[in-house]
């Protein structure tokens, strides 16, 4: 409970800190009120503006066995989004509501129904540089998750993302920033249900998330911090250095906010530190995160006679990549999952190695992707028991 009490405080200190903040710097999670993107509409005295965006991802994937022969064919729309975003009355009062259309992009195989809703939130500006908000958004996670989908370098996320990322959720948010010199620090927290995203009724228990951001070397030209690849070619060295923790209280699912319904409510904590770093078109960047529980990791129905496993354990991904002044780049990706010692029957040591040329015609609004990749499989309780593939993507991305 101490931690509970730990991250309550800081939402407390968020809304109350008003004289020293700026405004939060996440591209994805902010409302946009200039309408300099997208297709913008404001009526004439200035009271009500309304911005629209959409993107599309279309995806063939190949997979390989070891002897090369085709095992599957991952042909279809990843992501088909539709977003919107602006203010009512003043600019100090804003939305941001974004949709999704492919049923990847649904949950629909973990919860039987279309889960359109991706994003509805309003915030409140108390000033120039802090706000709060309400609603169903992403949490204050892990980096890559927090980056949005659009602004991705890869064609997914890493599958140590897939497995531990806190994803939405529903609940209060609070976000400052405060400048030091030519340095700068983030705060941000978040309490909601920790029940993920469009759910009609939740338990008693709640998730608490805290994360702490240090920018050392200055702010990155144009958010990119929440960017990857260094499409801005910044000029002199910037980093950034995340850190958070997460406490779900009476989780239902088996990755916390995401994942099948398991027969016990569990509680989980979850652990996340990041960074990355950009000069002149060179990226690095690198994220751990850890997700545990005291409770055991399996749960079972009434009679013992089915079972249903938490996904916990840790894992790293590190991209590494280098953009050209002709907007060509090339980019590797080493990620590992290793599952905790109590699951590790059941789940595997998850390897991926990818390679891959991406060319940005409208930076990443606009692209196409290409990457070849080999997964590795490996049960720790067996270590003969192995399975490898090979990867092959093509993707094409257009958005506004």
């Amino acid at each position: 409970m101490k931690y509970s009490y730990f991250l309550t405080a800081i939402l407390l200190i968020t809304a109350l800190y008003k004289g020293q903040l700026v405004a939060q710097t996440e591209v994805d999670e902010r409302a946009m009120v200039n309408l300099s993107k997208g297709i913008g509409f404001h009526n004439p005295d200035g009271s009500f503006g309304l911005n629209i965006r959409t993107r599309m991802q279309s995806r063939a994937a190949f997979n390989f066995d070891e002897q090369l022969n085709l095992e599957d064919i991952e042909a279809r729309v990843s992501r088909l989004r539709l977003r919107f975003d602006g203010y009512i009355k003043s600019k100090k009062l804003t939305y941001y509501i974004q949709l999704s259309f492919s049923r990847g992009d649904q949950d629909w195989d973990n919860t039987h129904v279309p889960n359109v809703v991706r994003d509805a939130m309003v915030y409140y500006h108390f000033n120039e540089h802090f706000y709060l908000g309400f609603g169903q958004g992403k949490l204050p996670g892990n980096r890559q998750r927090i980056v949005s989908s659009g602004q991705q370098q890869f064609h997914d996320r890493s599958n140590v993302n897939s497995n531990f990322t806190l994803d939405r959720d529903f609940g209060f948010f609070g976000y400052y920033t405060q400048d030091i010199g030519s340095a700068a620090f983030n705060v941000k927290g978040a309490i909601s249900t920790g029940e993920g995203r469009n759910q009609l009724k939740t338990d008693n228990g709640f998730m608490y998330t805290a994360r702490l951001e240090l920018l050392p070397l200055g702010r990155f030209t144009r958010d990119g911090d929440f960017s990857e690849g260094d499409l801005e070619f910044e000029q002199k060295p910037k980093l950034s250095l995340g850190a958070g923790y997460s406490i779900n209280n009476k989780a239902t699912r088996s990755r916390g906010t995401t994942g099948s319904t398991i027969f016990e409510a569990r509680d989980l904590h979850s652990f996340f530190a990041d960074f990355i770093l950009k000069y002149r078109g060179w990226a690095l960047s690198s994220e751990y995160i850890e997700r545990g529980t005291s409770q055991g990791a399996f749960t079972f129905n009434g009679d013992n006679s089915q079972s249903i496993n938490l996904v916990v354990g840790n894992g790293i991904n590190t991209q590494f990549s280098y953009c050209f002044p002709s907007f060509w780049e090339v980019a590797a990706r080493y990620s590992v999952v290793n599952p905790d010692k109590e699951i590790s029957t059941v789940m595997p040591k998850d390897e991926y190695l990818l390679l891959g040329v991406n060319k940005y015609i409208n930076k990443h609004l606009t692209k196409v992707q290409m990457f070849t990749g080999y997964r590795t499989q490996t049960y720790t309780a067996n270590a003969n028991d192995l399975k490898h593939n090979f990867l092959l993507v093509f993707q094409v991305e257009l958005g506004i």
